[in-house]
């Protein structure tokens, strides 16, 4: 079963292809410190191919929910170290998963700082935060001049992640956060060289991949993007827009050999995305979307048929800290809690059994 072979993703052999989702789950306190309990979590998943981490922030300004973790304190650095040393003491291998949330965001959370985006256009519907459920406020468009230091935060970012023991990281440009942001229509309503057109609204994600491959070794960068989701407001639903969009972004991006490029969407089969993963010519993984759970079946087939290169699961991995055994021997499966998935304590996060040897 090719599902359960090795690949190389840059300058990384996974032993098998079932990958660990970037999953929000908000265990690491108002600090943003990984602590004892997420250290476990992820030791516990450490048979899996390749884990990618929950959302990090490369600033305050970027942190997106209560609890989540960040990539900016020493701190916090020393709580990854922990997280990466425990995962690699179990043979396995971690991404750390960089994420500003730009807009998807209040003031509450970030502990005063602005919240920012592309365009001053407010998402509809309420965040949660430190406070409570708030509206969430209309950002500040970032100036032309602004962008060259978010760029940066993105690199340093980074270098913390392979500092803190990361073996590379995964840049986030889907489910609406800023990167995204950049890329939708919806969101993106600049007229200078950030907006304007399919090539404009891809320029700061290429830029950010570029600045990110040149200070980490392209090897160690992963990317992820979900065109059509239309998630948290960042809608994309004009066709033509979206292939010449993110074409525009896989085509400039390609010759830099990145270890991966992951997609989100519901149709992995479709011309969309198959069209992306022959543009960008190297292992591409594939996660079918938050709205249907990942079967065995569905991830045999995909690698199988040479429609992915590994699969990206989010669920399953959640409920199941030894996935890749049951789905190898087709043992059955604990079911995941969704009450426990954004909570606080071990309950729906280190409690979930593996099998008995």
């Amino acid at each position: 079963m090719k599902l359960f072979s090795p690949l190389t993703l840059g300058e990384l052999e996974l032993p098998n292809r079932v990958v660990m989702a970037p999953l929000t789950r908000m265990r690491s306190g108002r600090e943003g410190v990984p602590g004892p309990l997420v250290v476990e979590h992820y030791r516990q998943r450490a048979s899996l191919g390749l884990i990618v981490s929950e959302g990090t922030y490369p600033s305050h300004a970027g942190q997106g929910f209560p609890g989540q973790p960040g990539l900016v304190t020493e701190a916090q650095l020393a709580g990854w170290k922990n997280v990466t040393t425990a995962v690699h003491d179990e043979g396995g291998r971690i991404f750390a998963q960089v994420m500003h949330a730009g807009r998807v965001t209040h003031e509450a959370t970030t502990g005063g700082f602005e919240v920012v985006g592309p365009s001053a256009i407010a998402i509809e519907g309420q965040t949660h935060t430190y406070d409570g459920k708030e509206p969430y406020p209309v950002p500040r468009e970032l100036t032309p001049e602004e962008l060259p230091a978010i760029v940066q935060e993105f690199v340093q970012a980074s270098r913390n992640a392979i500092e803190a023991g990361f073996d590379g990281v995964e840049l986030h440009a889907a489910n609406g956060y800023l990167l995204h942001e950049f890329l939708s229509p919806a969101s993106n309503q600049r007229t200078d060289s950030h907006g304007g057109s399919p090539a404009g609204r891809a320029r700061f994600v290429i830029e950010v991949v570029e600045a990110v491959a040149a200070a980490i070794g392209a090897g160690r960068v992963g990317l992820r993007i979900s065109p059509e989701h239309n998630i948290q407001d960042a809608l994309e639903t004009d066709a033509q827009d979206v292939l010449a969009t993110y074409g525009i972004l896989v085509d400039t991006i390609a010759p830099l050999q990145l270890a991966y490029l992951s997609i989100l969407h519901r149709d992995p089969l479709g011309t969309l995305v198959q069209d992306l993963r022959n543009r960008f010519g190297g292992p591409v993984l594939i996660n079918s979307g938050f709205g249907v759970i990942t079967t065995r079946e569905e991830a045999l087939a995909l690698v199988a048929e040479d429609h992915a290169d590994a699969v990206v699961v989010g669920r399953p991995a959640i409920a199941n800290p030894d996935l890749v055994r049951r789905w190898y021997e087709d043992l059955p499966l604990n079911e995941p809690n969704p009450l426990t998935f954004y909570a606080d304590g071990a309950e729906g996060y280190t409690d979930y059994p593996a099998l008995a040897n």
